[in-house]
């Protein structure tokens, strides 16, 4: 089996990355959390799609029998267990590891609104008097659901989540009615993003730094087009040794890794 390249994959920039080395002709094996995520890459890719979330306990076997020689990380930017346990195996494997990690509106200083809230964590805003007395749209997805439940009796929530069972049952668990739940999945235009908020007259809305692939580029518009508060939850500081946000530079990267000594 040749060294191939480790793709962590699951969003938009992975399929524009396994895309990319596929027609560079160079061998690698993407790795999703859900089996849905599949169904983004092309079924003529010549890569490996496996799908499940990989441990410290199983990362070692998948490196070894895949023959892996680089790691590519284009998980998302809040997926922080996956990318800190691949900068663990490429430090103990001795092989290179390359951040891949989309440009997000919250970082260009140049993008100005009035309207925009920055907060470091959830935490700060969970413990914060930010949603008090508020219409809150959450764009967070269903994993974060749990941390809002509280606000239930104090503001009126309403959750944007995935077309999935179980972030239905999340929504459910977490204290949202049927009514105040919506299930859509990305992109969304600017007009159906801002009737979604006429319609429920939100107030503030909840989303993380996702870069345009989130849609954040939309919100920022249709918060200062409506004048609705956008609180933007900044991504996680971790110590990614390099990172890029250059297709080519990605592919050359992986290029010169597969001329060295596969693990």
């Amino acid at each position: 089996m040749p060294a191939r390249i480790w793709l962590i994959g699951g969003t938009t920039e992975s399929v524009q990355l396994a895309s990319a080395l596929d027609n560079a002709g160079l061998p690698g094996v993407i790795t999703v959390l859900a089996a849905s995520a599949q169904t983004l890459y092309p079924q003529a890719l010549g890569l490996t799609i496996c799908t499940g979330a990989l441990t410290d306990h199983t990362w070692q076997t998948f490196c070894r029998d895949h023959q892996i020689s680089a790691i590519l990380d284009a998980s998302h930017p809040y997926a922080t267990e996956i990318s800190k346990l691949a900068m663990q195996a490429s430090t103990q494997l001795r092989i290179p590891y390359l951040r891949f990690e989309r440009f997000s509106e919250a970082d260009d200083r140049v993008t100005q609104n009035p309207w925009v809230v920055k907060v470091d964590t959830i935490s700060q805003l969970v413990n914060g008097q930010y949603l008090e007395g508020q219409r809150v749209l959450l764009t967070l997805g269903s994993k974060w659901l749990s941390l809002f439940q509280e606000y239930q009796s104090t503001s009126t929530l309403f959750a944007r989540i995935l077309p999935r069972a179980q972030a239905f049952q999340a929504a459910d668990d977490a204290g949202f009615s049927c009514d105040r739940i919506i299930a859509l999945r990305p992109p969304i235009s600017f007009d159906l993003e801002k009737a979604l908020w006429q319609q429920w007259q939100i107030s503030v809305v909840v989303t993380k730094a996702s870069g345009q692939p989130g849609g954040e580029d939309i919100k920022r518009r249709v918060a200062q087009a409506l004048g609705v508060t956008l609180i933007i939850i900044k991504r996680p500081i971790l110590p990614y040794p390099h990172q890029t946000s250059d297709i080519e530079t990605a592919v050359q990267f992986c290029q010169a890794a597969l001329h060295q000594k596969p693990v």
